[in-house]
Protein backbone atom coordinates (compact mmCIF):
# COMPACT_ATOMS: atom_id res chain seq x y z
CA UNK A 1 0.00 0.00 0.00
CA UNK A 2 1.60 3.58 -0.99
CA UNK A 3 -0.31 6.83 0.95
CA UNK A 4 1.86 10.29 -0.10
CA UNK A 5 0.54 13.18 1.12
CA UNK A 6 2.16 16.43 -0.52
CA UNK A 7 4.81 16.35 2.15
CA UNK A 8 4.48 12.43 3.44
CA UNK A 9 4.65 9.49 1.35
CA UNK A 10 4.17 5.70 3.16
CA UNK A 11 5.22 2.00 1.49
CA UNK A 12 4.24 -1.05 3.73
CA UNK A 13 5.79 -4.31 1.79
CA UNK A 14 7.85 -7.61 2.65
CA UNK A 15 11.47 -7.10 2.87
CA UNK A 16 12.11 -9.30 0.07
CA UNK A 17 14.96 -8.61 -2.62
CA UNK A 18 12.94 -8.50 -5.28
CA UNK A 19 10.58 -5.59 -3.77
CA UNK A 20 14.03 -3.59 -2.66
CA UNK A 21 14.51 -2.45 -6.07
CA UNK A 22 10.95 -1.61 -6.30
CA UNK A 23 10.52 0.61 -3.30
CA UNK A 24 14.13 2.17 -4.70
CA UNK A 25 12.54 3.55 -7.67
CA UNK A 26 9.37 4.63 -5.48
CA UNK A 27 11.74 6.75 -3.35
CA UNK A 28 13.08 7.94 -6.33
CA UNK A 29 10.12 9.10 -8.16
CA UNK A 30 8.73 10.74 -4.81
CA UNK A 31 11.97 12.93 -4.81
CA UNK A 32 11.78 14.09 -8.21
CA UNK A 33 7.57 15.00 -7.85
CA UNK A 34 9.06 16.95 -4.27
CA UNK A 35 12.22 18.76 -6.68
CA UNK A 36 14.62 17.19 -4.53
CA UNK A 37 16.80 15.34 -7.03
CA UNK A 38 19.81 16.09 -5.63
CA UNK A 39 18.91 13.67 -2.16
CA UNK A 40 17.81 10.86 -5.00
CA UNK A 41 21.49 9.07 -4.81
CA UNK A 42 21.93 9.01 -1.35
CA UNK A 43 17.69 8.43 0.24
CA UNK A 44 17.87 5.29 -2.44
CA UNK A 45 21.32 3.97 -1.02
CA UNK A 46 20.04 4.77 2.64
CA UNK A 47 16.71 2.94 2.29
CA UNK A 48 17.93 0.12 0.18
CA UNK A 49 20.52 -0.82 3.29
CA UNK A 50 17.89 -0.66 5.90
CA UNK A 51 15.43 -2.33 3.94
CA UNK A 52 18.53 -5.23 3.38
CA UNK A 53 19.04 -5.32 6.58
CA UNK A 54 15.13 -5.96 7.24
CA UNK A 55 15.34 -8.92 5.19
CA UNK A 56 18.55 -10.13 6.80
CA UNK A 57 17.57 -10.38 10.80
CA UNK A 58 14.23 -8.96 11.38
CA UNK A 59 11.58 -11.84 12.80
CA UNK A 60 9.73 -13.23 12.97
CA UNK A 61 8.46 -11.70 9.62
CA UNK A 62 10.16 -9.04 6.74
CA UNK A 63 6.95 -6.78 7.14
CA UNK A 64 7.83 -3.30 7.51
CA UNK A 65 7.18 0.48 6.33
CA UNK A 66 9.22 2.59 4.80
CA UNK A 67 8.57 6.40 5.50
CA UNK A 68 9.01 9.69 3.88
CA UNK A 69 8.67 13.19 5.50
CA UNK A 70 10.12 16.62 4.05
CA UNK A 71 10.31 19.18 6.41
CA UNK A 72 11.74 23.07 5.17
CA UNK A 73 15.33 21.64 5.76
CA UNK A 74 15.49 17.94 5.80
CA UNK A 75 14.15 14.68 4.42
CA UNK A 76 13.68 12.02 7.03
CA UNK A 77 13.40 8.49 5.83
CA UNK A 78 12.41 5.90 8.40
CA UNK A 79 11.89 2.39 8.24
CA UNK A 80 9.63 0.38 10.83
CA UNK A 81 9.98 -3.32 11.17
CA UNK A 82 8.48 -6.02 13.72
CA UNK A 83 11.46 -6.70 15.31
CA UNK A 84 12.41 -4.91 18.81
CA UNK A 85 15.98 -5.70 19.13
CA UNK A 86 17.58 -2.62 18.32
CA UNK A 87 20.16 -2.62 15.65
CA UNK A 88 23.91 -2.42 17.03
CA UNK A 89 26.55 -1.42 14.25
CA UNK A 90 29.44 -3.72 13.53
CA UNK A 91 32.78 -2.78 13.75
CA UNK A 92 33.53 -3.83 10.21
CA UNK A 93 37.50 -4.12 10.77
CA UNK A 94 36.77 -6.89 13.46
CA UNK A 95 34.44 -9.24 11.20
CA UNK A 96 35.34 -12.18 10.13
CA UNK A 97 35.38 -10.88 6.03
CA UNK A 98 35.72 -7.59 7.34
CA UNK A 99 37.67 -4.48 5.30
CA UNK A 100 36.69 -2.33 2.25
CA UNK A 101 35.36 -5.04 0.34
CA UNK A 102 33.09 -7.12 3.20
CA UNK A 103 29.52 -7.37 1.67
CA UNK A 104 27.64 -7.82 5.25
CA UNK A 105 27.79 -5.89 8.62
CA UNK A 106 28.22 -2.61 6.27
CA UNK A 107 24.36 -1.74 6.71
CA UNK A 108 24.58 1.00 9.42
CA UNK A 109 28.31 2.05 8.50
CA UNK A 110 26.86 3.17 5.15
CA UNK A 111 23.42 4.72 6.29
CA UNK A 112 26.41 6.65 8.45
CA UNK A 113 28.30 7.70 5.40
CA UNK A 114 25.56 8.57 3.36
CA UNK A 115 23.37 10.94 5.81
CA UNK A 116 23.44 13.76 7.71
CA UNK A 117 22.28 11.42 11.15
CA UNK A 118 20.47 8.52 11.72
CA UNK A 119 19.16 6.42 14.85
CA UNK A 120 17.04 3.16 16.17
CA UNK A 121 13.88 3.43 18.83
CA UNK A 122 11.64 0.89 20.11
CA UNK A 123 8.21 1.43 18.38
CA UNK A 124 5.93 -0.27 21.18
CA UNK A 125 6.42 -3.88 22.36
CA UNK A 126 7.04 -5.57 19.26
CA UNK A 127 8.64 -3.47 16.92
CA UNK A 128 11.19 -0.58 15.94
CA UNK A 129 12.54 1.89 13.86
CA UNK A 130 15.25 2.74 11.96
CA UNK A 131 15.85 6.34 10.65
CA UNK A 132 18.30 8.80 8.99
CA UNK A 133 17.65 12.22 7.74
CA UNK A 134 19.29 14.72 4.94
CA UNK A 135 19.41 17.88 4.58
CA UNK A 136 17.33 19.43 2.24
CA UNK A 137 18.19 22.21 -0.23
CA UNK A 138 16.51 25.46 -0.92
CA UNK A 139 14.13 25.26 -3.50
CA UNK A 140 13.77 28.31 -6.12
CA UNK A 141 10.52 27.77 -7.65
CA UNK A 142 9.34 29.85 -10.45
CA UNK A 143 6.50 32.80 -10.26
CA UNK A 144 3.56 32.02 -11.93
CA UNK A 145 3.40 33.87 -15.31
CA UNK A 146 1.38 36.53 -14.81
CA UNK A 147 -1.62 37.60 -17.54
CA UNK A 148 -0.07 40.27 -19.68
CA UNK A 149 -1.27 43.75 -18.82
CA UNK A 150 -4.53 45.05 -21.36
CA UNK A 151 -3.36 48.49 -23.05
CA UNK A 152 -5.05 51.22 -24.18
CA UNK A 153 -6.19 50.91 -27.85
CA UNK A 154 -4.94 52.98 -30.63
CA UNK A 155 -6.45 53.95 -33.65
CA UNK A 156 -4.73 53.76 -36.33
CA UNK A 157 -4.55 58.00 -38.28
CA UNK A 158 -7.29 58.60 -40.89
CA UNK A 159 -6.18 58.14 -44.31
CA UNK A 160 -6.12 61.47 -47.10
CA UNK A 161 -9.21 63.27 -46.70
CA UNK A 162 -10.60 65.94 -49.01
CA UNK A 163 -10.41 69.31 -46.92
CA UNK A 164 -11.59 72.26 -48.49
CA UNK A 165 -9.52 75.99 -48.35
CA UNK A 166 -9.75 78.99 -49.90
CA UNK A 167 -6.05 78.96 -50.84
CA UNK A 168 -4.31 75.83 -52.70
CA UNK A 169 -1.63 74.22 -50.07
CA UNK A 170 1.61 72.42 -52.03
CA UNK A 171 1.07 68.16 -51.69
CA UNK A 172 2.20 67.21 -49.01
CA UNK A 173 1.45 69.99 -46.45
CA UNK A 174 0.00 68.10 -42.74
CA UNK A 175 -2.82 69.90 -42.38
CA UNK A 176 -4.27 68.98 -38.62
CA UNK A 177 -3.32 65.61 -37.20
CA UNK A 178 -3.29 62.93 -39.19
CA UNK A 179 -4.32 64.61 -42.28
CA UNK A 180 -2.59 65.47 -45.23
CA UNK A 181 -2.63 66.71 -48.57
CA UNK A 182 -2.01 64.26 -51.11
CA UNK A 183 -2.24 64.42 -54.74
CA UNK A 184 -5.45 61.38 -54.59
CA UNK A 185 -6.89 64.11 -52.35
CA UNK A 186 -7.11 67.44 -54.93
CA UNK A 187 -8.10 70.88 -52.66
CA UNK A 188 -11.75 72.01 -53.71
CA UNK A 189 -11.96 75.67 -53.81
CA UNK A 190 -15.30 76.53 -51.55
CA UNK A 191 -16.97 79.96 -52.14
CA UNK A 192 -17.03 82.47 -48.78
CA UNK A 193 -20.10 83.97 -47.76
CA UNK A 194 -19.29 87.71 -47.41
CA UNK A 195 -20.82 89.63 -44.45
CA UNK A 196 -21.49 93.41 -44.94
CA UNK A 197 -20.63 95.24 -41.34
CA UNK A 198 -22.89 97.00 -39.42
CA UNK A 199 -23.21 100.84 -39.98
CA UNK A 200 -21.69 102.15 -36.34
CA UNK A 201 -24.70 103.12 -33.64
CA UNK A 202 -26.99 100.82 -34.97
CA UNK A 203 -26.73 98.85 -31.67
CA UNK A 204 -28.20 95.03 -32.18
CA UNK A 205 -30.62 95.57 -34.64
CA UNK A 206 -30.00 96.40 -38.39
CA UNK A 207 -32.22 98.46 -40.65
CA UNK A 208 -33.41 96.67 -43.35
CA UNK A 209 -32.84 97.97 -46.71
CA UNK A 210 -36.60 98.97 -48.31
CA UNK A 211 -37.35 97.78 -52.14
CA UNK A 212 -40.23 100.47 -51.98
CA UNK A 213 -39.35 104.16 -53.88
CA UNK A 214 -39.99 106.21 -50.81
Amino acid sequence: MISHPSRHCTVELQALPSRIGQVRRIVSAQLRYWHMDALIDRAALGVTELLSNVHRHARPDKSCTVELELAPDRLTVSVRDNDPRLPVPADVANLPDGGPLATCGRGLAMVAAVSESWGARPDGENGKVVWFTLSAPAVVRPHPAHAPRRTAGVRPAPGPVRVATSAPAPVGTPVGTGVTLTAEAPVVAAPVASVTPAPAGAGSQTAARSTVPG
